[in-house]
């Protein structure tokens, strides 16, 4: 979709900034809000550049870097770290070979981490895009990743 259209899907007012910001970030090949995607948002909603850049670096969903295609954000809390959240954590970083806020370098994953993803009865828990993964072991982490890069090879990404 192009970035006209999603920006004419909205009337130009400051309340839909959040639903255009997703939009764009979502349709976006590398994850993340452009300096031009941020432009476009502060033009359309008749205000400043800074304005919007505000509102894109206050909120965690929001990336203002390229990002890999698949998101994955790994829960850190209370209830996940006394689930064992951190041996899963250190076996997805060694499998994928990243440190938070990395991406790996066939540019398939980026790794985050995130205070709750509202899913303790899951702990510990990760999502990758928008999918939850709860209950999570080292061997269920390994399984995951390899499908996904299954499905990555398989379509050619």
């Amino acid at each position: 979709m192009k970035k006209t259209d999603i920006l004419e899907k909205y009337l130009p007012r400051m309340e839909n900034v959040l639903l255009i910001l997703h939009d764009l970030q979502n349709n976006s090949r590398m994850n993340y809000l452009s300096e031009k995607d941020l432009s476009l948002v502060a033009h359309h909603l008749n205000t400043t550049l800074s304005s919007i850049y505000g509102v894109a670096s206050y909120y965690s969903m929001f990336s203002l870097t390229p990002r890999g295609a698949h998101i994955i954000r790994i829960c850190r809390s209370p209830v996940c770290h006394c689930a064992g959240v951190d041996d899963v954590f250190n076996e997805l970083a060694r499998i994928l070979k990243l440190d938070v806020g990395a991406t790996t370098p066939d540019r398939l994953f980026t790794l985050e981490t995130t205070e709750c993803l509202g899913q303790c009865d899951l702990a510990p828990a990760m999502t990758i895009d928008h999918v939850v993964y709860g209950k999570l072991t080292a061997a269920s982490i390994a399984t995951i990743i390899a499908q996904y890069r299954k499905k990555s090879a398989s379509q050619g990404d």
